[in-house]
């Protein structure tokens, strides 16, 4: 309301002065009654005034309507000795600075029903704005929650089957421990057996070596018949050798043919073994 005030009191000092310069004319007119009165020409400048009067109305919804002033007839000083009604011309001027003031109040409350639709309307779209960020907001959390918890569900699959994993080669480990010792032992209970067949063995070797073995008597033997015993016994020990080496060739053989299998066989659980380890990292 100070600016009402501000706009009252201006409009209020240019009535005095008006005032003033209208006594000073009428003065001047009385002192010369030949010169024309310019008063006529004021309606000229006010017509502009008429077009806009109707703009005025129209242009209401406009955020910055522009001010009009009403058109009032100037009234017009009389000729010769006639008096001047200053009581009148000075109504007519508060009347046109009341319409004037009334008009500048419509104007700003039209502005200032114009800036609230257009701050409320500036409030609906922040409003509107913030109900947007937080549903976005609320769809972000949603999907970064659900992240979270695949992330959770595949580490806990991950050591689940790490664990197992885990469990069944420590199984497998005991499990073959266990088949170790069973071996060992039972490598040991055929070594014992072996021991002890060995030692029936060279016990049959010696009795066969002893009945082998037999005393030459060839002291009553003649040159003749010591040169057919020695070439009997080269022969038989020729036979003994040949035998001997045959032996010797076919053991050789089937420890290489052992060494062989043996190779293959580890051959082929080695790459069993590589095949399931890498079925394991690709799954």
């Amino acid at each position: 309301m100070s600016g009402e005030e501000e706009v009252v009191e201006e409009m209020v000092e240019e009535e005095e002065e008006a005032q003033q310069e209208e006594v000073v004319e009428v003065e001047v007119e009385e002192a010369a009654p030949g010169v024309e009165e310019p008063a006529e020409e004021e309606p000229a400048e006010e017509e502009p005034g008429e077009e806009e009067a109707p703009a005025a109305g129209e242009d209401e919804s406009k955020p910055k309507p522009k001010l009009v002033a009403p058109v009032l007839t100037v009234p017009k000083i009389p000729e010769g000795g006639e008096k001047v009604d200053f009581d009148d011309i000075h109504r007519k001027r508060l009347e046109k600075d009341l319409t004037e003031l009334q008009s500048l109040i419509e104007a700003h409350f039209i502005q200032r029903k114009n800036d609230e639709a257009e701050l409320l309307a500036l409030v609906n779209r922040i409003e509107k704005r913030r109900t947007e960020r937080a549903e976005q907001k609320r769809v972000r959390d949603e999907l970064e929650k659900d992240r979270q918890i695949r992330i959770a569900e595949e580490k806990e699959r991950k050591e689940l089957e790490d664990a197992r994993k885990k469990h069944d080669g420590d199984a497998k480990k005991k499990k073959a421990l266990t088949n170790m010792t069973h071996q060992y032992a039972g490598v040991q209970q055929r070594d014992g057996k072996k021991g002890a067949k060995k030692q029936t063995e060279r016990e049959k070797k010696k009795k066969i070596l002893a009945d082998r073995r037999k005393p030459l008597s060839i002291d009553h033997l003649n040159d003749e018949k010591v040169k057919e015993k020695a070439n009997e016994m080269w022969q038989w020990l020729f036979t003994l050798e040949s035998e001997k080496f045959d032996l010797s060739e076919k053991l050789k053989k089937q420890k290489y043919d052992v060494n062989l299998l043996q190779h293959r066989v580890q051959d082929s659980q080695s790459a069993k073994g590589r095949g399931k380890g890498g079925k394991g990292r690709l799954r």
